[in-house]
């Protein structure tokens, strides 16, 4: 009896565990700034209303302009998160300028800082090498950095990420798996294993539904795109489980559907299918009905 006793109370302090970790687990929304065109007062209070936590955006090059979005976001109450990337016409250009931006990006400790790494055609050791100066970057701020799922990224493709992921214990992605789907013409359905890996090493997530004809679909509450969508939230389903049996306590997710160009348009007018903004809190309000109950 005392055996069966001492079972039930292992089981309601497991339960009672989990119920905690399930309370301290936070995920925090992030808009994006892409299509912004606006000034940063204006837009941030919109992305306040509508409900984010914080915007995503790419560091700014003009001081002015430094000044007018951090005064927004402290204004409007809101935290930041920062894309990187670099340029160059050889490998070192790219890389002297990759690792600068990185940098200076972290000296402004946002959230995350989420990188344009490499390109396709660089080789697996230069691409390495970018993705280790970002770890020295990431530990010397105490900034999380990842490493975005990407077209023309050493990520673009989900079995070539596979190999960086298997030979690089410290990388982490910022998941945008819309893009893998476009790649690959599919749903991933062929590429389980090496899927199930890039989730398990996932730390930061593009919430934008590709397709294996495009990165975007025309409106993800369109009936037509259900199935399709309802694989994306597995995938990110399988995320979250994934930080949380880790003892990990947050999350980060930016909606990134993008403007007219990448959202579809109408031939000759060039008029969007459908609102950007309207479908970035359309993923915002999903997401958070699905995640914070």
């Amino acid at each position: 009896m005392k055996i069966i006793y001492l079972l039930m109370a292992l089981v309601l302090i497991t339960s009672g565990l989990s119920a905690q970790q399930q309370q301290d687990f936070k995920i925090k929304f992030y808009c994006t700034n892409w299509g912004m065109h606006e000034t940063w007062d204006s837009y941030c209070q919109r992305v306040k209303q509508a409900g984010f936590d914080g915007l995503e955006t790419w560091l700014p090059g003009s001081e002015t302009e430094k000044e007018e979005m951090f005064a927004a976001f402290k204004k409007h109450g809101l935290a930041f998160g920062f894309l990187s990337g670099g340029g160059g016409a050889t490998f070192d250009q790219y890389y002297t300028s990759f690792v600068q931006n990185v940098e200076q990006a972290a000296q402004y400790k946002p959230d995350f800082i989420n990188c344009h790494t490499g390109k396709d055609y660089f080789t697996f050791e230069q691409n390495k090498k970018l993705i280790d100066a970002t770890e020295v970057i990431a530990k010397k701020y105490k900034v999380p950095v990842t490493h975005e799922t990407h077209r023309g990224r050493f990520s673009f493709a989900a079995h070539i990420t596979r190999e960086f992921l298997e030979k690089i214990p410290h990388l982490s992605l910022a998941l945008d798996i819309s893009h893998w789907c476009n790649v690959h013409e599919s749903l991933l359905s062929d590429q389980k294993e090496t899927v199930a890996l890039a989730l398990s090493r996932t730390g930061h997530i593009h919430a934008r539904i590709g397709h294996p004809q495009g990165p975007q679909v025309n409106d993800p509450a369109a009936p037509e795109w259900e199935a399709t969508v309802d694989q994306h939230l597995a995938w990110w389903d399988e995320v979250i489980k994934n930080r949380k049996a880790k003892g990990l306590k947050e999350l980060t997710i930016t909606t990134e559907f993008g403007p007219s160009g990448y959202l579809p348009t109408l031939p000759y007018t060039q008029q969007p299918v459908a609102d950007q903004w309207s479908i970035n809190v359309y993923m915002l309000n999903l997401l958070k009905a699905r995640y914070q109950q």
